[in-house]
């Protein structure tokens, strides 16, 4: 998960810059307006695309915590079912 976070900063800290960069620029207000409109677009799909990553992995290693759950659940009924027998 730390490496989402990394990723995230990375873009929101190059979103910023690129934003910051095109306000300090000497254009005319309507290219710079155009200019931030393209750039929020591009940032929002950026961070759509690494959401739906970090949704998808979170996914995949829920499937494999509950697999292997379920596993240790079977062993532990199947180790009581023998003690039981043992018993009798």
């Amino acid at each position: 998960m730390k490496t989402s976070n990394v990723v995230l900063g990375v873009i929101g800290g190059l979103a910023a810059g690129a934003v910051l960069g095109v306000l300090f620029a000497p254009d005319k207000g309507k290219n710079t307006r155009k200019k931030i409109k393209d750039k929020s677009k591009d940032l929002k799909d950026n961070l759509k695309e690494d959401f739906d990553s970090f949704l998808l992995e979170m996914e995949e290693k829920y499937q494999s915590v509950s697999e292997n759950a379920k596993s240790i659940i079977e062993e532990g009924k199947s180790r009581i079912e023998s003690e039981l027998k043992k018993m009798q």
